[in-house]
């Protein structure tokens, strides 16, 4: 290797560092400005109540701030992909993700639930992923969103929020 070309090599790599670094820069500070509106996962109740279905194994896809389906929500380990398994209460959802804090939605602050082919940079094709809309304890509506092993157990989830 000549000196031109391992310049060349070494200019590639600070270059290459210096973008990866801009990245995680603005993705901390996008976690900075959407901290105060999102706040704290709601923590899980001691007591669940009755299970009524699931759990169900898939794929935490992540949370975005409602109805923009690309404004993935940045605050602590929200932002992370992870394998989950979703139970179905007779109150609430519960994700329990692999890489991260369990997430609890409760009835009371759901606002919907759907089926979507896209969410947080995630595109399925048909609708390929269960979305939950939910409002946070701060106001702010949030879509997270759920890509199950076994897609026949969506209807599944879904009748029983509609029953």
């Amino acid at each position: 290797m000549s000196v031109s070309d391992f310049a060349t090599l070494l200019l590639v790599l600070v270059v290459l560092a210096g973008l990866f670094s801009l990245m995680a820069l603005g993705w901390r500070r996008r976690g900075q400005r959407q901290a105060a509106s999102v706040g704290e996962i709601p923590s899980t109740p001691e007591q669940l109540s009755e299970l009524v279905f699931g759990p169900v194994s898939g794929v935490y896809v992540g949370s975005t701030v409602a109805p923009h389906w690309q404004d993935r929500v940045a605050v602590g380990d929200w932002g992370y992909r992870a394998t989950v398994n979703l139970s179905r209460y007779a109150d609430g959802y519960l994700m329990e993700r692999g890489r991260g804090n369990p997430m609890w939605i409760a009835d009371e602050h759901l606002v919907e639930v759907r089926r979507a082919s896209k969410l947080a940079g995630k595109v399925m094709p048909g609708d390929g992923l269960l979305v939950l809309r939910w409002e946070l304890p701060t106001g702010t509506v949030v879509d997270t969103g759920f890509r199950a092993d076994d897609k026949t157990t969506y209807r599944k989830l879904m009748d029983v929020r509609e029953s």
